[in-house]
């Protein structure tokens, strides 16, 4: 791996890995994974995804947020535990947070109202969000429109349509490609790839989910994000190195509390 070709994965799972988190940060290392998000989903693992980040940062940031899939959870002890925790350097941002109409494991006006409140709370702390987004795209744009100007973030694993895409950037958004843009069936997603700016683009794995090509069927890890770099690099028309750079500059513009280095 040439030194000049540095990644970060901005959204992975080291909690809920094979190996251990360790293991998983130097196997990633290795492949020129410098940095990694790792991420919150419901109040049962805050105190897990807190530690790995107070630990290793900056090499490991971590986000909070409540998962629309467990969205029944947010309660007023989950809104006030949340709040307690974003004053912690290495808490960069407020997720995963959204809706998720494909899965429907919670009720849709439950899973909006949670997403709308954790809105809330990122503007008044200042801080950006990962949002989780499936078949859901006409209310998902209205809750990011109904904060325009006031809450900024990054649309994790796109998957949607280019209109969502469109719509999203246009309110000052960031994509996130994950494995998913490697698969043989992705022809629409890699299309959208091509549309996105150089400059709000970033790269990420999901791990243990969403595994790239050429590793299906194996369990993903943050060293795999390098496959779909470079993907995103080919549909992009860029080298892997003007990627990088570029996925590294997009980082430290949205992630603010996140100390990513220049080179």
């Amino acid at each position: 791996m040439s030194t000049a070709v540095r990644w970060l994965d901005v959204h992975t799972h080291l909690n809920m890995l094979e190996v251990t988190p360790d293991e998983a940060l130097s196997d990633a290392q290795k492949e020129g994974v410098d940095q990694v998000i790792t991420i919150g989903t419901s109040p049962a693992d805050w105190p897990k995804v807190l530690e790995l980040a107070k630990t290793h940062f900056p090499r490991v940031a971590c986000t909070l947020g409540v998962h629309p899939h467990e969205a029944e959870l947010w309660n007023p002890t989950a809104k006030n535990e949340l709040m307690a925790n974003l004053n912690h350097a290495y808490v960069i941002a407020v997720g995963e947070i959204g809706l998720d109409y494909y899965y429907d494991n919670a009720p849709r006006e439950i899973q909006k109202a949670a997403f709308r409140e954790q809105m809330a709370i990122a503007a008044a702390a200042s801080l950006p969000v990962e949002i989780h987004t499936r078949d859901a795209e006409e209310d998902t744009l209205l809750i990011l429109q109904e904060f325009q100007g006031r809450v900024s973030g990054l649309l994790h694993c796109f998957t949607s349509s280019w209109a969502l895409a469109e719509g999203a950037l246009k309110l000052g958004y960031h994509i996130s490609f994950s494995g998913v843009v490697t698969f043989k069936n992705a022809d629409e997603l890699r299309e959208t790839c091509r549309k996105v700016p150089l400059n709000r683009i970033h790269v990420e794995t999901d791990a243990p989910f969403l595994t790239p090509a050429p590793h299906r069927g194996r369990k993903n890890s943050p060293a795999m994000v390098v496959h779909t770099g470079q993907v995103v690099a080919r549909e992009q028309g860029v080298s892997l190195e003007a990627l990088s750079e570029a996925t590294r500059a997009n980082a430290r513009t949205l992630f603010k509390r996140w100390p990513v280095p220049q080179t």
